[in-house]
């Protein structure tokens, strides 16, 4: 399952070849290019707690909104946190982290309501998006380190079975640009926090330097993680694009040491 790059009126963005294929759902995973925000956040900054003009992001939400193809007043963002939580999303939640406050904190969201459009944001972090085309049903995962090490990926999954009935074997996900294994590198507490809760099944994901450092492979450990929860390994895209490596294309906190907007994925059943 490959990633297809769009271009529509400048706004750059990308998505997943077997969700397109598949029919019955609009996402996106956006680039920082196609928008009206100014200075550090040029310019399709989707990050509502920047510090950048809130004029200029909902402009941008509008323009992402209509390049993916959904409506932009049933969006539902939250309060990332690093964490494992997956919350499921119902219709008393659109609008939630842009045109009201959020409430909860959580790093997942799923939903099988159509027209509700799930939101996370990412800038090194792996944006994350999950369909079930049997059973009608999507997921949205932020997935930094901490949350890679917990399983948030494989939450997601887990709770589209128990809540939704999901068989695992249906589900396609897509894993967005984000920090590659190339410039993901890491003291010692990344490496023992994926063997703790991997086991040898991480090792393959990371890498010792000579300087006695780390390199890190988020996006394989993320793919072992669904692919551990019944994803078929078919299932899964890899964005190689690496958000460090492409400065001129993504916002990344490590690059900029947080001087950056935010880049989002977003899906919505149609």
């Amino acid at each position: 399952m490959e990633f297809a790059e769009h271009n529509q009126n400048g706004l750059v963005y990308l998505t997943a070849g077997g969700f397109t294929a598949a029919g019955g759902a609009a996402h996106g995973f956006s680039t920082r290019l196609g928008g009206v925000s100014q200075g550090i956040y040029a310019s399709l900054n989707l990050g509502c707690n920047r510090g950048d003009n809130p004029e200029a992001v909902r402009e941008n939400y509008r323009r992402f909104c209509a390049a993916v193809g959904v409506p932009g007043d049933r969006l539902v963002l939250s309060s990332q946190v690093h964490g494992d939580v997956v919350r499921t999303v119902t219709t008393a939640d659109a609008g939630k982290g842009i045109d009201r406050k959020s409430d909860y904190e959580a790093d997942g969201l799923i939903t099988d309501i159509p027209g509700l459009t799930l939101v996370v944001f990412a800038a090194d972090c792996l944006p994350i998006l999950l369909y079930d085309p049997v059973r009608r049903v999507i997921a949205a995962v932020h997935a930094g380190w901490r949350g890679t090490a917990l399983g948030i990926a494989a939450r997601a999954v887990e709770k589209m079975r128990d809540v939704y009935g999901s068989d695992p074997a249906h589900i396609l996900a897509a894993i967005g640009p984000g920090i590659s294994k190339c410039c993901f590198e890491t003291h010692e507490d990344v490496p023992n926090a994926m063997t703790e809760a991997m086991g040898a099944s991480a090792l393959r994901h990371i890498e010792v330097l000579p300087t006695g450092k780390f390199h890190v492979d988020l996006k394989g450990l993320n793919a072992c993680r669904l692919e551990q929860a019944g994803v078929p390994a078919d299932h899964i895209a890899v964005s190689g694009d690496c958000t460090v490596c492409l400065p001129e294309k993504y916002w990344s906190h490590r690059a900029t040491n947080g001087q950056r907007g935010s880049q989002a994925a977003m899906i919505a059943l149609l």
